[in-house]
């Protein structure tokens, strides 16, 4: 089940252009594709006729024409052109959904339309800031239920065995975890005083020696990561500004998006403190960040292969954040569900 009445990735906006793209979002078959001025269209990917696929047909100028009889749906999904006929029927209709571009994505509203307001996606702090460095990131395909991902980005304690090389240092471990509850979603964080500096971050570091190091991990409904990580000399942690003038910030925004129950497309970029025209340092975050979410798509993989065969599992103390977040979903799921079964049995009652 999934949260429906939400902002989620499609694409991002460089996989979009005058051609049509598939993509399966929430278990549903989407095809986007760029308007002659540049906006972008999403319309349920099947033809109302024989539900061939729109996105096997053509576009033609802002209509796309199915690739099986040749009916011609506009921008809103309704059909314009049946050939043969005097005018297209009724029932030849498909669904068109709410979309947005920001932050070099493509942001797709999946439930009622009524209630998609653009002002809802994410907010990104330091976007457009000029003293903040961009890593525009990527996205990758993972072979697992979105939850395990969102599991895995309320755990700051994985990164001491699944990324020995990058995020993680054995100083990190037993450290305690602090989970807060919001609104929106759910914290996990910790400070870690006089500890080494973890292989990744010292490339970029302007100090020398150990440091005071902040994992912050927040996953906000329906299932946006934002991970901070300060690194700061040691003796100097701070949570408000000033901070130490050494003092590296990153935040890490990480996007998943459910294509259906054993599929997430995930999303990423990453927003630092310096070296904000560095495309030397863009590329090395490029290539180290793409290397350590490759370790965690592995893990989570083979987690999720497992949790099939048997569901059942135990927990440990560090899955208090995960297990609060998938709380709050359910609870949300579930309520969305009821409030459309009501609707439903209203439009249902009225049509007797």
């Amino acid at each position: 089940m999934f949260l429906k009445n939400a902002w989620y990735v499609a694409a991002t906006d460089h996989e979009l252009g005058r051609h049509l793209h598939a993509a399966r979002i929430l278990g549903e078959d989407i095809v986007l594709y760029r308007a002659q001025d540049g906006g972008v269209v999403a319309l349920e990917d099947a033809c109302p006729h024989r539900k061939l696929p729109l996105s096997m047909g053509r576009l033609k100028g802002d209509e796309v024409e199915c690739g099986y009889h040749g009916l011609v749906f506009d921008c809103t999904g309704a059909c314009t052109h049946a050939p043969g006929m005097g005018s297209p029927p009724k029932a030849a209709v498909v669904r068109s959904y709410p979309v947005a571009e920001r932050y070099g994505l493509i942001w797709i509203w999946m439930g009622d339309p009524a209630v998609a307001d653009p002002d809802d996606i994410i907010k990104v702090e330091h976007w457009g800031d000029p003293a903040w460095g961009l890593n525009q990131g990527d996205a990758m395909l993972v072979h697992c239920n979105y939850l395990y991902l969102t599991d895995n980005l309320l755990d700051p304690s994985h990164v001491s065995w699944v990324h020995q090389t990058s995020f993680g240092s054995a100083s990190l471990i037993g450290e305690r975890l602090h989970t807060q509850v919001n609104d929106d979603g759910v914290v996990v964080s910790r400070w870690m005083r006089n500890v080494e500096v973890a292989p990744f971050y010292a490339k970029f570091v302007k100090f020398n020696g150990n440091c005071d190091r902040k994992q912050q991990y927040e996953v906000r409904v329906p299932a946006h990561a934002v991970i901070r990580a300060v690194f700061t000399p040691a003796g100097t942690a701070s949570d408000t500004e000033p901070f130490h003038p050494d003092v590296f910030l990153m935040d890490s925004y990480n996007f998943l998006t459910p294509v259906d129950e054993n599929t997430t497309r995930y999303f990423w970029f990453q927003m630092r403190n310096f070296s904000p025209d560095d495309a030397s340092v863009s590329r090395q975050f490029a290539e180290d960040v793409r290397s350590a979410f490759e370790e965690d798509r592995v893990v989570l993989e083979a987690v999720h292969q497992g949790m099939a065969k048997d569901p059942s599992k135990m927990n440990l103390p560090q899955d208090a954040g995960p297990l609060r977040f998938r709380q709050k979903m359910q609870v949300l799921i579930e309520a969305e569900r009821a409030t459309g079964q009501a609707t439903a049995q209203v439009v249902a009652a009225k049509a007797l």
